[in-house]
């Protein structure tokens, strides 16, 4: 890791942690305990093991974490990696990703209709998209063996999104508008118009008259998401650059690079599983201001609001980085993706000097 006094330089990480984050994939996807069970057991013989309800996704401490170590996993295949890693990351993958055995993932999904709702969906659709969008043939066959398991969230999507009057506004896994971020981008590009346009309506209903976010309430004791920061990532994505711009101006009208809404945490206990998540509120901040960022330079915003982010991006990041190789696994079992998604934001982020050409 670089010291205080570099500047980070986001391509750069990209490429040295590579390596290092695909071998945390690896660690994660061969444990399988310990294991935090969200089974909701109906007589005292349902105590299946883990595997036999979630044959593709039962490592990595929870059923939504392994989704997106997996997810990881295919960008970092993408990214490209030594041949031993990218053998050994293929082989892991590739043994989960079966069309049988998620089967058995979607049916669990079918029979339990709000588990996992809205998080663990987001993932996997993102997984699915991130699968799709690859030149490989193998890592588009495991998007083949995903598709009817997409169908369902779809589904499942579509049927909650047309009866919940309300989104869920906290920093944790039911946060509504980070689910809808992801999925929204899946849905686009894996064809699914339907349920793309069903986010979009949602997005619109639950969110954009909001006005004067309260940031400075932000952040509670074990948040991993903003729940302001959320919204703003999400409604980018439905908004022109111009419309989001004036939309975010009235959303966080007195944002400043001291506001506790863009400010990094520390984690005073790294074996407490919920404290960690600090961790992960400083680089899903990081990925989220870099988005908005540019987003506001696309609009050719030059309001202060755009220098306070620019002046929160890098600590955010640096705050969270850490923490991701670490040897506790309350740390190491998710927040790499979170690395690696803010890494990529920031990595693709364009200059103000780029935004006049």
């Amino acid at each position: 890791m670089p010291d205080a006094s570099t500047v980070l330089d986001a391509p750069a990480l990209l490429a040295g942690l590579a390596p290092t984050y695909a071998d945390v994939v690896l660690d994660n996807l061969a444990r399988s305990y310990p294991h935090s069970a969200h089974h909701t057991t109906h007589s005292a013989d349902d105590r299946p093991t883990p595997e036999q309800i979630h044959p593709s996704f039962y490592t990595s401490f929870d059923w939504h974490s392994c989704v997106h170590m997996h997810a990881l996993g295919v960008m970092l295949l993408e990214h490209g990696l030594d041949s031993e890693r990218e053998a050994a990351l293929r082989q892991a993958i590739g043994a989960n990703l079966t069309a049988e055995k998620l089967l058995v993932e979607g049916a669990y999904l079918l029979a339990n209709p709000s588990w996992e709702r809205p998080y663990g969906w987001a993932w996997l659709v993102r997984l699915a998209a991130t699968c799709a969008a690859s030149t490989d043939a193998e890592i588009r066959g495991w998007a083949s063996a995903l598709d009817p398991i997409v169908d369902t969230v779809a589904e499942l999507f579509v049927a909650w999104a047309g009866k919940a009057e309300w989104p869920v506004r906290h920093g944790l896994h039911t946060n509504t508008a980070f689910g809808l971020g992801l999925m929204l981008d899946a849905f686009r590009s894996l064809g699914r118009a339907d349920a793309a346009a069903a986010c979009e309506t949602a997005a619109r209903t639950w969110f954009q008259a909001d006005a004067d976010w309260p940031g400075d309430w932000e952040m509670s004791g074990q948040d991993f998401l903003s729940a302001g920061l959320s919204e703003a990532d999400l409604l980018l994505r439905v908004l022109s650059p111009e419309q989001f711009a004036v939309w975010f101006a009235s959303f966080l009208p007195s944002l400043t690079a001291d506001s506790r809404i863009v400010r990094p945490f520390r984690v005073t206990d790294e074996t407490d599983g919920y404290l960690v998540h600090l961790h992960g509120l400083n680089l899903s901040r990081a990925g989220q201001v870099a988005r908005i960022l540019a987003a506001l330079r696309r609009a050719r915003e030059s309001a202060s609001a755009v220098d306070a982010l620019d002046a929160a991006r890098e600590p955010l990041l640096r705050a969270g980085l850490e923490a991701v190789v670490a040897q506790e696994f309350m740390s190491s079992h998710w927040l790499a993706t979170f690395a690696w998604d803010a890494l990529m934001s920031a990595s693709a982020l364009v200059k103000p000097t780029d935004t006049a050409a």
